[in-house]
């Protein structure tokens, strides 16, 4: 979270937290589930909430044990394919969209004071966008030991980009551009994610910038 804390070592810490449990998963089948299943998710959603909720414990421990990285934190933002769909995890106002056949959809809903004001109907896109406390979140990993993940599971098509990306693009850059970026060379991902992160830096570039693209194969 830009301007808290330590908050590249929160993000760090979370992301090598959740990739070594999922990795973990697929060579030991008979893992321990540290918080116990949910019977209402598939095992693929126990899985990636299990590893957004480690990743949340270890945040907060890092935190009790060094006094200068009390306050730290981090949003996160995740999609994991093992069975053939695409399973999003998300917690704060890093996104999930989905680029289809020229449209581009988004995902994931911010967990922020703004976003749930703009739900319901207090204020306008507009105010949202430019309003002072639009960068205060209402959820992520590292402010308590009780985590909630939301989870939405989508089945892919051919050709599919999700574009993952923290608020320092989505601050920056509205949707409609995101799509023009998108849809001016849908084939080399590289040069996409270089492109919206010149374009938020442009733009003003006031916060750190994350972007993954990831494609759909046949």
């Amino acid at each position: 979270m830009g301007g808290h804390a330590a908050g590249e070592v929160a993000s760090r810490a979370a992301i090598e937290t959740l990739s070594e449990f999922i990795a973990h998963t697929f060579v030991d089948h008979d893992f321990t589930w540290p918080f116990g299943i949910q019977e209402n998710l598939d095992e693929a959603d126990n899985v990636l909430v299990t590893g957004i909720n480690l990743a949340n414990r270890k945040v907060c421990h890092l935190a009790e044990e060094n006094a200068e990285l009390k306050g730290m934190g981090t949003t996160l933002a995740a999609i994991y394919a093992p069975d053939g769909r695409i399973h999003i995890g998300h917690v704060g106002d890093s996104r999930v969209y989905r680029w289809r056949t020229g449209q581009l959809e988004l995902m994931t809903s911010d967990h922020s004071w703004v976003n749930e004001q703009l739900q319901r109907n207090i204020i306008s896109e507009a105010e949202a966008r430019n309003h002072r406390w639009r960068n205060v979140i209402t959820r992520a990993l590292g402010n308590r030991a009780e985590l909630e993940v939301d989870l939405r599971t989508v089945d892919p098509e051919p050709g599919d980009i999700y574009l993952l990306c923290s608020d320092g693009l989505t601050s920056m850059v509205p949707d409609e551009r995101i799509a023009q970026i998108l849809s001016d060379n849908p084939v080399d991902l590289t040069l996409l994610c270089d492109a919206l992160v010149e374009e938020a830096n442009q733009t003003g570039g006031i916060d750190n910038i994350s972007v993954i693209l990831v494609r759909v194969l046949p």
